[in-house]
């Protein structure tokens, strides 16, 4: 099997996790964690990081700390991981949704202003597949109606936008360093901001809103979402080869490009001229010409012991949301249409051309079999 992901754990992790057990600092009060905290900050470009258990509860706790109530709504792409919406309802907030662009995939900006009432707070941009959002004027809508910008950088660890590093544009960030990650700490996630009232807000949040001068005392609800030092000592081995792991994908994905680029009936994601994407996954969109969706395509792989994953279901198509009463007859075609044909394909860091090679190549048999 040629898995979709795996991980490169190959440098100085057991090396920090050994000097980790060996302090005995194994929970959220070890070292490991403040270092982690400041190396990834200085990599993208902020005053200050919290790190916490995994990258949802990171949407969460920047919500928070960016001052999203109960009642506030909140706009993001339909096309996206349920995570985002369950963030905004964590919080008692509305989520309200924009289609997407046909070609990378990221929030359609121009639908953003339409949506904009009296009770919008905040925008949450998602840097799907690793390809960043459009930020200029995304930020300007922000500027004009005083709302606040709240990125999600899951899938983008050092992608940027006109050579700003992605989780430093807005007002404040949410990382994920899950294992398919382009550096991971098995779970574990990161809030990030420039903000210092902000970033004193993640970590009251992350823990349990403790107040500073009294302990066992609080005021606000928070959580326990804390990450570990033994998380955060992988994350600290992890951080020393993030170029070297950007380089390796970006790698990855210029070579899947160009093969795919021989190929008719298949789409990729367009890198906009003003970005540089990190392929987080690398992903196609079968044309509808083919008369087959991902799905038919992914038990083809699964035939040729290939892995691969669906793309994203529309927040606006989840039964779970619908039951709740959220997105009642709103359509987004976009969304709907890559849902429908678009999957990811092995694109983990170990990954080598010639799988690369046997992946392309099954692709092309079934498509050449769908025109006869």
């Amino acid at each position: 099997m040629i898995p979709v992901n795996q991980p490169l754990l190959n440098g100085r992790e057991k090396e920090l996790l050994a000097e980790c057990i060996n302090s005995g600092w194994i929970s959220s009060d070890g070292p490991f964690v403040g270092k982690f905290e400041q190396l990834f900050s200085a990599y993208i470009g902020v005053d200050h990081g919290v790190a916490v258990c995994n990258g949802t509860v990171a949407l969460e706790t920047a919500l928070f700390a960016a001052g999203i109530n109960k009642g506030d709504e909140v706009i993001l792409p339909a096309f996206t991981i349920i995570s985002c919406v369950l963030a905004v309802l964590r919080l008692g907030a509305v989520p309200v949704l924009v289609d997407v662009e046909p070609d990378t995939w990221n929030m359609d900006v121009a639908q953003i202003e339409s949506k904009i009432t009296s009770k919008t707070k905040g925008i949450m941009p998602v840097h799907i597949y690793g390809h960043p959002v459009d930020m200029d004027p995304l930020m300007q809508i922000a500027k004009k109606y005083k709302l606040i910008v709240i990125e999600d950088a899951a899938e983008a660890h050092g992608a940027e936008y006109k050579h700003q590093k992605c989780g430093s544009i807005g007002h404040i960030a949410a990382f994920s360093f899950y294992a398919n990650k382009i550096i991971t700490t098995g779970e574990g996630g990161m809030v990030l901001t420039k903000n210092k009232e902000m970033a004193e807000r993640a970590r009251s949040y992350r823990n349990l809103c403790f107040r500073p001068e009294k302990r066992f005392y609080h005021t606000e609800l928070g959580n326990n979402y804390r990450m570990t030092n033994l998380q955060a000592a992988v994350g600290v081995a992890q951080i020393e080869r993030i170029e070297e792991f950007v380089g390796i994908k970006r790698n990855l994905g210029e070579y899947y490009k160009e093969k795919f680029s021989l190929i008719n009936g298949i789409k990729t994601q367009v890198e906009k001229p003003w970005a540089k994407t990190v392929y987080w996954m690398y992903c196609i969109e079968l044309a509808d010409s083919l008369g087959v969706n991902a799905d038919d395509l992914m038990v083809a792989l699964k035939q040729k012991g290939i892995e691969a994953r669906p793309f994203f279901l529309g927040m606006h198509q989840q039964p779970v949301l619908q039951q709740l009463g959220l997105f009642a007859g709103e359509k987004y075609p976009v969304t709907e249409r890559i849902s429908r044909q678009g999957l990811y394909l092995p694109s983990g860091l170990a990954l080598k051309e010639a799988q690369i090679d046997e992946v392309v190549s099954a692709v092309k048999v079934f498509v050449l079999k769908q025109r006869g």
